[in-house]
Protein backbone atom coordinates (compact mmCIF):
# COMPACT_ATOMS: atom_id res chain seq x y z
CA UNK A 1 0.00 0.00 0.00
CA UNK A 2 1.23 3.27 -1.17
CA UNK A 3 2.38 5.73 2.17
CA UNK A 4 0.14 9.05 2.19
CA UNK A 5 2.33 11.92 2.41
CA UNK A 6 0.90 15.59 2.81
CA UNK A 7 2.45 18.69 2.54
CA UNK A 8 1.29 22.09 3.60
CA UNK A 9 3.21 25.09 2.96
CA UNK A 10 2.88 28.68 4.30
CA UNK A 11 5.19 31.43 5.15
CA UNK A 12 4.84 31.04 9.07
CA UNK A 13 6.01 34.21 10.10
CA UNK A 14 4.72 33.85 12.71
CA UNK A 15 3.29 30.38 13.66
CA UNK A 16 0.13 30.78 15.64
CA UNK A 17 -2.01 28.50 17.06
CA UNK A 18 -3.80 28.61 13.99
CA UNK A 19 -1.18 26.36 12.32
CA UNK A 20 -0.43 24.84 14.60
CA UNK A 21 -4.57 23.86 14.26
CA UNK A 22 -4.23 22.48 10.72
CA UNK A 23 -0.82 20.44 11.82
CA UNK A 24 -2.24 18.55 13.97
CA UNK A 25 -5.06 17.91 12.17
CA UNK A 26 -3.47 16.92 8.66
CA UNK A 27 -1.15 15.21 10.77
CA UNK A 28 -3.83 12.41 11.76
CA UNK A 29 -4.48 11.86 8.01
CA UNK A 30 -0.77 11.37 6.73
CA UNK A 31 1.89 8.75 7.06
CA UNK A 32 4.27 11.96 6.94
CA UNK A 33 3.74 15.25 6.80
CA UNK A 34 6.04 17.86 5.17
CA UNK A 35 5.67 21.89 7.09
CA UNK A 36 6.72 23.91 4.16
CA UNK A 37 8.49 27.16 4.63
CA UNK A 38 8.18 28.68 1.80
CA UNK A 39 9.71 32.38 1.34
CA UNK A 40 7.40 35.37 0.35
CA UNK A 41 9.31 38.00 0.27
CA UNK A 42 5.97 39.74 -0.50
CA UNK A 43 5.07 39.72 3.17
CA UNK A 44 8.03 40.86 4.67
CA UNK A 45 9.06 38.42 7.18
CA UNK A 46 10.31 39.31 10.35
CA UNK A 47 11.94 35.77 11.14
CA UNK A 48 14.30 34.24 8.86
CA UNK A 49 13.49 30.76 7.42
CA UNK A 50 16.01 28.91 9.21
CA UNK A 51 14.79 31.05 12.18
CA UNK A 52 10.65 29.60 11.54
CA UNK A 53 12.17 26.23 10.99
CA UNK A 54 13.67 26.13 14.49
CA UNK A 55 10.51 27.19 15.78
CA UNK A 56 8.33 24.75 14.08
CA UNK A 57 10.65 21.69 14.93
CA UNK A 58 10.55 22.69 18.53
CA UNK A 59 6.57 22.93 18.53
CA UNK A 60 6.56 19.49 16.47
CA UNK A 61 8.71 17.81 18.40
CA UNK A 62 5.45 15.07 19.75
CA UNK A 63 5.36 13.89 15.86
CA UNK A 64 7.73 11.85 14.72
CA UNK A 65 6.25 11.54 11.15
CA UNK A 66 6.08 15.41 10.44
CA UNK A 67 9.10 17.01 8.68
CA UNK A 68 9.51 20.87 8.55
CA UNK A 69 11.38 21.69 5.16
CA UNK A 70 12.13 24.92 4.14
CA UNK A 71 12.03 26.36 0.61
CA UNK A 72 13.41 29.56 -1.00
CA UNK A 73 11.65 29.53 -4.62
CA UNK A 74 9.53 26.94 -6.57
CA UNK A 75 6.55 26.08 -7.25
CA UNK A 76 4.70 23.67 -4.51
CA UNK A 77 3.42 21.17 -7.02
CA UNK A 78 7.03 21.02 -8.47
CA UNK A 79 8.64 20.47 -4.40
CA UNK A 80 5.93 17.95 -3.46
CA UNK A 81 6.87 15.91 -6.87
CA UNK A 82 10.23 16.07 -5.52
CA UNK A 83 9.05 14.47 -2.36
CA UNK A 84 6.67 12.15 -3.62
CA UNK A 85 3.62 13.65 -1.82
CA UNK A 86 0.28 12.50 -2.65
CA UNK A 87 -1.62 15.71 -1.50
CA UNK A 88 -0.93 19.28 -0.81
CA UNK A 89 -2.86 20.44 2.60
CA UNK A 90 -4.68 23.76 2.75
CA UNK A 91 -6.59 25.93 5.05
CA UNK A 92 -9.60 28.04 4.61
CA UNK A 93 -10.13 30.74 6.96
CA UNK A 94 -13.36 32.66 5.14
CA UNK A 95 -14.42 32.95 2.16
CA UNK A 96 -11.29 35.49 0.23
CA UNK A 97 -9.13 32.22 1.47
CA UNK A 98 -11.46 29.82 -0.46
CA UNK A 99 -10.98 32.00 -3.70
CA UNK A 100 -7.66 31.58 -3.75
CA UNK A 101 -7.65 28.18 -2.63
CA UNK A 102 -9.93 27.26 -5.04
CA UNK A 103 -7.89 28.90 -8.07
CA UNK A 104 -4.47 27.43 -6.87
CA UNK A 105 -6.25 23.79 -6.38
CA UNK A 106 -7.26 24.23 -10.05
CA UNK A 107 -4.12 25.17 -11.28
CA UNK A 108 -1.85 22.11 -9.17
CA UNK A 109 -4.62 19.88 -10.56
CA UNK A 110 -4.05 20.78 -13.82
CA UNK A 111 -0.10 20.37 -13.59
CA UNK A 112 0.60 17.64 -11.48
CA UNK A 113 -2.44 15.71 -10.96
CA UNK A 114 -2.36 16.09 -6.94
CA UNK A 115 -5.28 16.12 -5.04
CA UNK A 116 -5.53 19.03 -2.71
CA UNK A 117 -6.77 18.03 0.88
CA UNK A 118 -8.16 21.56 2.09
CA UNK A 119 -9.19 22.20 5.67
CA UNK A 120 -11.29 24.56 7.51
CA UNK A 121 -10.52 27.11 10.50
CA UNK A 122 -11.46 25.71 13.70
CA UNK A 123 -14.28 29.05 13.93
CA UNK A 124 -12.24 30.11 17.21
CA UNK A 125 -9.01 30.27 15.07
CA UNK A 126 -10.02 31.73 12.10
CA UNK A 127 -9.15 35.18 13.00
CA UNK A 128 -5.67 35.11 13.73
CA UNK A 129 -3.66 35.87 11.11
CA UNK A 130 0.40 35.97 11.28
CA UNK A 131 0.14 40.07 10.26
CA UNK A 132 -1.45 40.86 12.71
CA UNK A 133 -0.05 39.00 15.89
CA UNK A 134 3.21 40.65 15.02
CA UNK A 135 1.06 43.87 14.83
CA UNK A 136 -0.07 43.52 18.33
CA UNK A 137 2.49 42.17 20.22
CA UNK A 138 4.73 45.12 18.56
CA UNK A 139 2.23 47.36 20.93
CA UNK A 140 2.25 45.33 23.33
CA UNK A 141 -0.69 43.45 23.68
CA UNK A 142 -0.90 40.27 25.28
CA UNK A 143 -1.08 37.45 22.21
CA UNK A 144 -0.64 34.70 24.64
CA UNK A 145 -4.00 33.52 23.40
CA UNK A 146 -3.28 33.15 19.71
CA UNK A 147 0.32 32.02 19.99
CA UNK A 148 2.09 29.61 21.84
CA UNK A 149 4.51 30.97 24.04
CA UNK A 150 7.86 29.59 22.33
CA UNK A 151 6.30 31.66 19.78
CA UNK A 152 6.01 35.39 22.20
CA UNK A 153 9.43 34.75 23.63
CA UNK A 154 10.91 34.73 19.81
CA UNK A 155 8.71 38.11 18.90
CA UNK A 156 9.80 39.78 21.65
CA UNK A 157 13.34 38.99 20.89
CA UNK A 158 13.14 40.12 17.72
CA UNK A 159 10.77 43.38 18.43
CA UNK A 160 13.58 44.00 20.52
CA UNK A 161 16.11 43.78 18.41
CA UNK A 162 14.19 46.45 15.62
Amino acid sequence: MTKKIGLYTGTFDTVTNGHLDIIYRAAKLFDILYVGIFNNDKKNPLFSTIERKVMLENLLLEFDHVRVIVHESDLTVKVAEGLQVTSLVRSVRNAQDLAYESEMVYFNQQMSGMETVILLADPNLQYINSTRIKELARFGVDISKWVPSLVIKELERKIEEI
